[in-house]
């Protein structure tokens, strides 16, 4: 059989193959974990894979702005803030509730607090960290931010700890800042183009940088463990997004590929690999590189294992429960 007579689909990935032969594409880059999918495109687009196959998609055609957070939770539903609003959709893909971000303004993150609350961060002049009750769409705590005067570029990521506090990574000033509910500033660390930070089982803190790494940090600001994938040439990064440190003690760090680019053109003969997983001694144990359609998954934000769902009963915010 010639290629000439593939399918489109199996001719794309025999093109990956053929350009990068130390790495292994075929479904087994699905097989390794069931997840859930998200990243930043011109288009809305979110994908469930289980058992190495995609079993779950969202797609809306109709879509504005970037999905730069979002999070599955334990009723199945999705929370999602997509830069011109936030919303919730079920598993079945009815939007349980959406809002819209203010003219001049921008959400790239938000984190569910019970079914009735949601915090998030509303970049604009000025920032600002936002809780609002679903229902009734009344804002309950409004914390001015410190931030430049760039309201695309103030915060990317903020998310929850299990002490009730707020990680927020202010990607413009290079700063990582853990705010109580009333924003008390309790701990900050400087981070060169901080996308996000999570709270570990151990007290530390990882952080991802749009600057080509993710960190993990003591409480006393002290790095003790990072890994810089430009270190990593057979493997072609372009922008680092959220990093994930799964139960096994691997991390997951997302790599981005920038569709609003002037050079936004797939090079198929060289693709950009969509996540890394890492060993604490920064081996390489896994590449997800899944570009085929008509189920390429597109840039990568967002890795979540289905296993470790948010719930979003335990999830709270000082006094917000």
């Amino acid at each position: 059989m010639t290629i000439m007579k593939l399918s489109k689909r199996r001719t794309s990935l025999l093109l990956v193959m053929a350009y990068i032969p130390a790495l292994v594409f075929s479904q087994r880059e699905l097989n390794r974990h069931d997840f859930f999918y998200a990243g930043e495109a011109k288009k809305h687009f979110m994908y469930m894979v289980k058992d190495g196959k995609i079993v779950w998609r969202y797609h809306n055609p109709d879509s504005r702005g970037e999905i730069s957070d979002a999070c599955l939770m334990d009723d199945g539903n999705i929370l999602f803030a997509h830069q011109f609003g936030i919303t919730e959709i079920t598993a079945d893909q009815k939007v349980a509730w959406s809002m819209d971000a203010p003219e001049g303004t921008e959400i790239h993150s938000a984190q569910p607090i019970g079914k009735e609350h949601v915090v998030y961060v509303q970049n604009g002049a000025p920032a600002k960290l936002m809780v609002m009750h679903i229902p009734t769409k009344q804002i309950k705590r409004e914390i001015t931010m410190e931030s430049g005067t760039n309201v695309h570029t103030q915060f990317r990521n903020i998310s929850l700890t299990e002490r009730g506090t707020i990680l927020a990574s202010h990607m413009d000033l290079g700063r990582v800042v853990e705010y109580d509910s009333q924003g008390n500033k309790l701990w900050s660390v400087d981070v060169a183009g901080a996308w996000a930070a999570t709270l570990l089982k151990n007290g530390n803190v990882l952080v991802s940088s749009n600057r080509g790494f993710a960190r993990e940090i003591n409480s006393k600001g002290e790095a003790v463990w990072e890994v810089n994938l430009k270190a990593y040439p057979e493997y072609k990064v372009v922008d680092v997004q959220k990093a994930y440190r799964l139960s096994n003690g691997n991390t997951i760090v997302n790599n981005w590929f920038n569709q609003w680019s002037r050079d936004a053109v797939l090079d198929m003969n060289n693709p950009p690999v969509q996540a890394l997983e890492f060993t604490p001694d920064k081996k390489v144990a896994w590449a997800l590189y899944w570009w085929t359609t008509p189920d390429e998954l597109g840039p990568s934000t967002t890795i979540q294992p289905l296993n470790e769902p948010v719930v979003r009963s335990k999830m709270f915010f000082g006094e917000f429960k």
